[in-house]
């Protein structure tokens, strides 16, 4: 995107996200994880949040409606690390690490598995996924948890530990579990990422200490094979996937060093796109703005303040166009389009409430001020 679609991002930017909930700087409490913004099949949104005791959701009383109800408490002990993922039917499928106390030396871990078909709507029986793990030294290294649908509705459930590389266990089209397989790799540093193009296939993102290595899926329901790995070295836990183009995926990582957000798509070098991101991933979202195609990424920021940059898709190398919101943040934030296709951005504040942001209906990207989504 050149000339005036990105002058109308700019434009967008320079008049400034809404802060009307802006916070100090605070120490920062305990973060969701995964992709806890999410469309249901009815085009209404739902807030997801791991909290002490299990998971938390707001639903939109109406498609594009800013109003909210919940929270809703679905119980469930000892999480840690939670991912939440849609396929295209857009049921929601949630994947937790899960801490048991024993008599042992330390705690029990394994994964669990709900699903939620329909907006709104309680969630399935959470079942155990147990550990790929034997040794119970490996297996309490267990790491958080990603997940991604592939096109025939396979849920894939990745997760490193243990002697490193990547372990991966796939749901089969008669809804049983296949065994855990060793995708092998070097040791994971940090977070993994994983997603689905529009066409429904797989890909991986795995930060090692001095690059990003990375599997794919190259037809509908193959293994995923080990691709060539990018680089610069990320920060751990940084790296993030969005498809920009039919069937091709940008990959976005923070440089290990500090010098900023990079950009790599297959066949290409990566190039810096700008920005000072902090600690974790960053969220990714393909919207329109002014009629242009535009790549928005939010991340929180090193001061611990939720930042949004854009830029027109494709055009990373030309640089992002950051703006700090000046909210206070645990984590990354969330990006989503709301059934109206509004972009919409949600954060948990450094006091533990929600909150949501949704674009204005103006030139450029201008969202409004941030709104608290009820308490208990």
């Amino acid at each position: 995107m050149r000339g005036r679609g990105a002058q109308a991002v700019d434009r967008g930017l320079r008049s400034g996200v809404g802060t009307g909930a802006r916070s100090r700087r605070v120490s920062v409490p305990a973060a969701p994880t995964g992709s806890w913004l999410l469309r249901g099949g009815d085009d209404r949104l739902s807030v997801y949040v791991l909290v002490e005791g299990g998971v938390r959701r707001w639903t939109e009383t109406a498609v594009g409606s800013g109003r909210w109800s919940g929270p809703d408490l679905f119980p469930v002990e000892g999480l840690t690390g939670l991912a939440v993922v849609q396929g295209a039917n857009r049921y929601a499928h949630f994947i937790g690490r899960r801490e048991r106390p024993t008599d042992g030396e330390g705690p029990k871990a394994d994964l669990l598995y709900a699903v939620q078909y329909q907006s709104g709507r309680t969630l399935g029986d959470w079942r155990s996924l147990g550990n790929p793990f034997r040794d119970p030294r490996e297996a309490a290294t267990l790491g958080a948890p990603t997940a991604a649908v592939d096109g025939q509705g396979t849920v894939h459930v990745f997760v490193s530990g243990g002697p490193g590389g990547v372990m991966l266990r796939r749901e089969a089209r008669s809804g049983a579990w296949e065994a855990w397989k060793d995708l092998r790799g070097g040791t994971v540093a940090g977070g993994l990422s994983a997603a689905a193009t529009a066409a429904g296939l797989v890909e991986l993102l795995a930060p090692g200490h001095r690059s990003v290595m990375r599997w794919v899926q190259t037809e509908p329901g193959a293994d995923l094979r080990r691709a060539q790995d990018l680089t610069p070295a990320p920060a751990p836990g940084s790296a993030s996937l969005l498809e920009t183009a039919p069937g091709v995926f940008t990959a976005y990582w923070s440089e290990q060093s500090g010098t900023g957000l990079y950009a790599q798509r297959p066949g290409e070098w990566a190039f810096p796109a700008g920005g000072a991101p902090g600690e974790g991933p960053h969220a990714t979202l393909r919207a329109g703005v002014d009629g242009y195609d535009c790549t928005v990424l939010a991340h929180r920021g090193p001061a611990g303040t939720a930042v949004l940059g854009v830029c027109g898709t494709g055009s990373e190398s030309g640089g992002l166009w950051w703006t700090d919101t000046g909210l206070a943040c645990a984590g990354t934030p969330a990006l989503a389009l709301d059934g109206h296709g509004r972009i919409v951005m949600a954060a948990v504040a450094a006091d533990g409430a929600v909150l949501v942001n949704r674009q204005r209906p103006e030139p450029g990207l201008t969202l409004s001020d941030w709104d608290r989504l009820p308490g208990d």
